[in-house]
C-alpha cells in the first residue's frame, strides 16, 4: 500500500541519515537552526504578547467579560505561537534550509547511484539562490500560508475538528512534496510535470508526511526527510 510505503521510506531516510556522518551533520545543523529561530521568535512573541492583546482588548475589571478576555488571550497566544513557528520555518527555508536540503539530496543521490547524474550548475551563487527560492515558494511557502488560513477558519467556525483533520492531511502532503520534489526541481523539470508526479502519488506523500505529525519526534523526521524522499524518487521516478 502506498501509505505504508511512504512511512517505510521516511524511516529508511532517517536510518541512513543517522548512520552517514555527512548526512548526520547536515541534518543536525538544519535542526539546530530551526530550533534557534523558533526560540527567538517565540521569545519576541512572549515579550510583546501583552501589548498586542491591549491593542485588541483592554483587560476588564471582573465578571463574565473578564472570563471572555482570558479566552481571547488564550486564543491569541496559540495564534501568535503558530505564526512565530511558521515565520521561523519560512526564514529557515529561504535563507538556509533550502540549500541544506538540496545538498543532502545530492549527497544521497551520489550514495545511491554511485555518482550524481545531475550536471553541475554554471549558475552563480546568487542566481542559484534565487532559483532554489523560486522552487520553494510554490512547493512549501504558499501551502504553509494556506494552512494558517485554514487554522483561522477552524477557530472561527463550528467545523474545527473537521478542519483540523483536513489541514493535517494537507500539511503532510505538501511537507512530503517539499522533499520528494528536490531531485526533479534540481533537474529543472517543468513545474506542471512535477505537480503531476505529486497527484499520482498522493497516498505515498500522506504516508511519508504522517511521521511529521508525531510530537517531538517530527522535528527529527523533518530534519532528515530529504534523504528518504530522494531515495524514493530515484527508485520510483518512472512510476
Amino acid at each position: 500500500m502506498s501509505f505504508i510505503k511512504g512511512i517505510i521510506y521516511n524511516f529508511r531516510g532517517l536510518i541512513m541519515g543517522l548512520t552517514t556522518p555527512k548526512l548526520l551533520f547536515l541534518g543536525m545543523l538544519r535542526l539546530i537552526v530551526v530550533l534557534i529561530l523558533t526560540i527567538f521568535c517565540s521569545g519576541l512573541v512572549l515579550m510583546w504578547h501583552q501589548e498586542i492583546l491591549n491593542l485588541i482588548w483592554i483587560r476588564p475589571e471582573a465578571g463574565l467579560v473578564l472570563f471572555l478576555w482570558r479566552v481571547v488571550a488564550w486564543i491569541l497566544s496559540i495564534f501568535l505561537a503558530a505564526v512565530s513557528g511558521l515565520f521561523s520555518y519560512i526564514v529557515a527555508q529561504l535563507l538556509f534550509s533550502v540549500f541544506v536540503m538540496d545538498y543532502m539530496s545530492r549527497v544521497t543521490e551520489k550514495i545511491i547511484l554511485g555518482q550524481s547524474i545531475v550536471e553541475e550548475s554554471n549558475l552563480s551563487f546568487f542566481r542559484l539562490f534565487l532559483y532554489l527560492v523560486r522552487q520553494e515558494i510554490p512547493r512549501a511557502i504558499i501551502p504553509l500560508f494556506f494552512m494558517l488560513f485554514i487554522m483561522g477558519v477552524g477557530f472561527l467556525t463550528p467545523l474545527g475538528p473537521v478542519v483540523a483533520i483536513a489541514s493535517s492531511i494537507i500539511a503532510t502532503i505538501f511537507l512530503a512534496w517539499d522533499n520528494t520534489d528536490l531531485v526533479p526541481a534540481r533537474r529543472m523539470l517543468p513545474f506542471n510535470q512535477r505537480f503531476v508526479f505529486l497527484k499520482r502519488n498522493l497516498l505515498f506523500h500522506i504516508g511519508f508526511g504522517f511521521c511529521f505529525l508525531i510530537p517531538w519526534i517530527n522535528i527529527l523526521f523533518l530534519s532528515f526527510a530529504p534523504v528518504g524522499a530522494t531515495i524514493y524518487f530515484l527508485e520510483n521516478e518512472r512510476l
